[in-house]
């Protein structure tokens, strides 16, 4: 039977706000970066309490400074720190706190994150950013990483980046639907990945990006209650990646667009030359629209799909789930070598800095197109509560429903 996994995210009860002018600090807001893994914890568990801060600063001209105590710190979270600071060479936050989950136990989460623009004199160049994401729990679970999108002046030139580690306690339920589908398959093994992915793109058009991607991909599978899940596939793999991406971006605020196009085409080889034992291809393709309708409401549309052929080995393969589509499904838990899912969100503001959002969904894994059946498309809708913690850059806590399953979820940002 799926465990489910549980986080439920409190108003942050501590905050310290500001930093000193021209001061260096932690970096940023996340946008998308594929694979998205920066959870602070996933579905399950029990009620936590989170700790939001934000740097110790001290603001002023020349050589004077103005101190400012823990309570005004405390005021100013709740009252400024969604506002934007162009004074600022680095808006910087700390968002965090404890959870449980019955698969990860007792643990810790924490994302510092920021926002920065490399010419602070163009007010029409979107911000960059980056965050840096932790979690460690009682169970052995570990992740730590750095996600980020660095927006060049003139927004000629973008670099996305994403590099994280992490162990995992999970489960495997084998490959494709019909395996996937059976809970008597649920079986244990722990999962430990390092990932690495880096694109440099180039504006050849108005709004259109092009340039070179590179991966790098290491999964060991350990300790498999039932190896024979794997169809004879060893339980490690490598694969290193490389290929371009075309990227159309229309959007008016990456971190929580009202409106415009998000098109992405990633393409992949991972030949033998480059030391993979696997060789094979793959395409990954995102289509998002997004649409203002009456006051405060954005409409959202998200589609996703991605292929793999060759030699694909079974942690290499797409997998539905997670933080940003199919909300709800255990990640991991339908896997095969193709996956497409869509998805339409309604977020409406309410209050200050206080939202909601409504999504429905669905998603299909398969081998190819001839054993695509539409009676395996799984369904997939739930309820999030948004908390504007920056400038256009939301806090959502949101509860997804699947095929007997469903769980909370925190995360930054919007799921697409």
């Amino acid at each position: 039977m799926l465990r489910k996994r549980l986080l439920i995210l409190t108003v942050p009860v501590l905050a310290l706000c500001g930093t000193r002018a021209g001061a260096v600090s932690l970096p940023a807001a996340v946008d998308r970066v594929s694979p998205r893994v920066d959870t602070v914890a996933a579905t399950g568990g029990a009620d936590s309490t989170a700790i939001a801060t934000e740097a110790d600063s001290t603001a002023g001209r020349g050589d004077s400074t103005v101190r400012v105590s823990g309570w005004e710190r405390f005021k100013r979270f709740f009252t400024e720190s969604n506002q934007e600071k162009r004074d600022k060479k680095f808006d910087f936050s700390i968002i965090g706190g404890p959870f449980y989950s019955n698969d990860t136990k007792v643990g810790l989460g924490l994302v510092a994150s920021g926002l920065y623009r490399m010419d602070r004199n163009d007010s029409l160049l979107q911000p960059s950013n980056v965050s840096l994401f932790s979690s460690v729990a009682t169970s052995g679970f570990y992740m730590v990483g750095i996600r980020g999108a660095n927006i060049f002046p003139h927004d000629r030139y973008r670099l996305n980046y994403v590099l994280y580690t992490f162990s995992f306690p999970s489960s495997f339920w084998g490959i494709g639907y019909d395996m996937n589908v059976d809970n008597a398959n649920a079986s244990r093994y722990t999962r430990k990945q390092n990932q690495v992915k880096v694109d440099f793109q180039f504006r050849v058009a108005r709004n259109l990006y092009l340039g070179p991607v590179v991966s790098f991909d290491y999964v060991d599978g350990l300790r498999f209650e039932r190896p024979e899940l794997l169809e004879g596939q060893r339980p490690s793999a490598l694969s290193l990646g490389a290929g371009f991406v075309l990227n159309y971006d229309s959007r008016d605020v990456m971190t929580n667009a009202y409106r415009g196009w998000y098109v992405r085409l990633e393409q992949y080889a991972h030949p033998g030359w480059l030391g993979n034992r696997d060789v094979y291809g793959s395409t990954d393709l995102i289509v998002d629209y997004y649409q203002r309708l009456w006051r405060g409401a954005v409409l959202a549309f998200d589609l996703h799909t991605q292929h793999n052929y060759g030699t694909v080995s079974w942690a290499m393969m797409a997998k539905m789930g997670g933080s940003y589509r199919m909300r709800g499904y255990y990640e991991g838990r339908f896997r095969d070598r193709n996956l497409t899912e869509i998805q339409m969100e309604l977020r409406q503001h309410i209050y200050n800095r206080h939202g909601v959002a409504l999504w429905v969904g669905a998603g299909n894994v398969y081998k190819n197109f001839k054993t695509f059946r539409w009676d395996h498309t799984l369904p997939n809708y739930g309820i999030g509560y948004r908390w504007e913690f920056k400038k256009r850059v939301n806090v959502r806590l949101d509860y997804g429903f699947g095929r007997r399953q469903s769980g909370f979820l925190f995360q930054i940002n919007e799921a697409f």
